[in-house]
Order: C-alpha cells, then structure tokens, then sequence
C-alpha cells in the first residue's frame, strides 16, 4: 500500500509529502511530478519518485495500485482543460482499484468562473465508482501574502471585493487535512468543506498590514473591470485576469466565508491565523 500525491513538488504538494513524511515511512510515499528533478530532495529521502503529466494519459498507465490512497491536487493550467486532465487520474485510480481518491476542490459555496473546472472533476469523481473524498479548500493566506510587493509599494490592498470576508487559511493547514484524510480511516465518500476559523475583510487585512508594518495601508475596493485591467496590466493574460476578478466579485457575496469547522477539526488544532501569515511574509 502506498501514499501517492500528485502535483508533488507544487505548493501544496511540497506540504503534504513533507507532513506525510512525519507520520508515514518514506517508502510509502509516491510523489507524482513532472519535473523529477525537482523532486530530488524528497527522493533523497526515501520517497519513491513518479513521472507523470496530466497531459500525457500514458504516463499514468500502471502508477497506481490496488489499495493505494491517492491525492489528486487540481492542476494550475487553466487554459488546457483542467476536467479532461483529472480525468486522466480518475481512470487510472479506477483501473487500478485504489482505496481513495481525495481530491483538492473548491468551496461547495463558490459560483464563480474558477469552480466550474472543479465542479466538473466532483461530478466525474462521485459517479466513477472509486470512493473519494472532496477536499473543498477554500481560500489561502499565501493567494495574499506572496503577493505583498505591490501592496507595500503602493501602501494600498486593491480588491474588487467591497466588505465581503474571507475564511482562508495557511497551505499547511489544507496540507494537514489531506494527510489526515489520507493517513485515517473512515473518509469515503465525504465531502469536508475546509476554510479558516476566522473571516476577515479586506479593510481588515489593510488594518494588520498596517499595524505590522507601522504604514498607513489602505484598502481600494475597485469594481470588476477595474480589477480585471490592473491585473492584465500587471502581465496577467485576460481570461485568468477574468477569472481572479470574478473571485473577488464572489467574495463580495459571502461566497468564500466557509463556517463548517471541517479544517480545524480534521487537524485537530486550530487553524493559521491571518496575522501569523503576514509576519511570516513580511520576514520573509
């Protein structure tokens, strides 16, 4: 029985397998990159390596076991068909008779443009016979604080969200909750809608900015399209611009606040705080 987490050496990726590697042996580990050489510290270490493209059907061929659990973290090309590509591992994690596939979604709550791919790969997942799990992760801290740059140079947070709250939290703690999934029994078939224990505005995230940086930041709500051309302007290509934008535009409906305490009770603890993220970020 193996571990294997697709998407190894992404973000979050990079998370799981290093938190797996606290609870698991590294020989039950199956990292799942297309890159292998980014994958070498973790090899280093015991982990066995896969090579595999969501692009590339083939490559998926015999990777996966009778008995495996499997996380299939959603890819990030937006423009080459994102269902088609978790389809991919759905047809191999079903040929082979895996235990589970958990896979990273989107808020059961979330309208916008950016759930559509994630919708799609849910319904090709609950109805493919292999038992699941639906990792619904909401927002990060990191979608805001790797992106501090422009913030501190214009002492401004520029969103198209008005006073809508978000309930992000830290990678590790979505991190967390995939290894206690994949880790754990009793997770087939369930759907966990994971997001942070506190909500917060935008015009509160400019306050603890403010407070930590000893700056006046302010925050700028700016309609949709405004948001859309700073963002294209910034070298975004138009439809993801589109669909970043329609996000904000989501939030500003409520639509990301995630009230189920689903993330901090599958890691039993209480999740990241915002604040502790930007200290992190501004350190960094």
């Amino acid at each position: 029985m193996s571990i294997v987490v697709t998407g190894a050496t992404g973000h979050l990726g990079r998370h799981v397998v290093e938190q797996l590697l606290e609870k698991v042996p590294a020989d039950q580990i199956t990292a799942v990159v297309r890159d292998e050489a980014k994958a070498s510290g973790f090899a280093a270490r015991g982990v066995k390596i896969a090579t595999a493209d969501y692009n590339t059907p083939e490559t998926f061929d015999g990777l996966f076991a009778a008995g495996d659990k499997v996380l299939l973290i959603s890819g990030n090309e937006f423009d080459k068909g994102r269902p088609a590509q978790h389809q991919v591992v759905i047809d191999a994690a079903k040929a082979a008779g895996v235990a589970l596939l958990a896979y990273t979604s989107a808020p059961g709550s979330l309208t916008a443009a950016l759930a559509d791919d994630h919708r799609a790969t849910e319904q090709a997942l609950t109805s493919s016979g292999v038992p699941y799990t639906l990792l619904r992760n909401g927002w990060y801290h990191e979608n805001y604080t790797e992106n501090l740059a422009p913030v501190l140079e214009h002492d401004a947070v520029v969103a198209a969200a008005g006073e809508g709250r978000v309930s992000s939290a830290a990678r590790a703690d979505y991190a967390a909750a995939a290894v206690a999934v994949l880790t754990g029994e009793g997770h087939e078939n369930k759907t966990y809608e994971l997001g942070g224990d506190e909500a917060w505005s935008f015009a509160e995230y400019a306050a603890e900015l403010s407070r930590q940086t000893g700056r006046e930041i302010v925050y700028n709500s700016v309609p949709t399209e405004v948001l859309t051309g700073i963002l294209t302007g910034a070298g975004l290509p138009g439809p993801l611009a589109a669909i970043l934008a329609g996000v904000d535009a989501s939030v500003e409906k409520g639509e990301l606040v995630v009230s189920s305490g689903d993330l901090s009770r599958l890691v039993g603890r209480p999740t990241t705080p915002l604040a502790e993220a930007i200290t992190a970020a501004l350190k960094g």
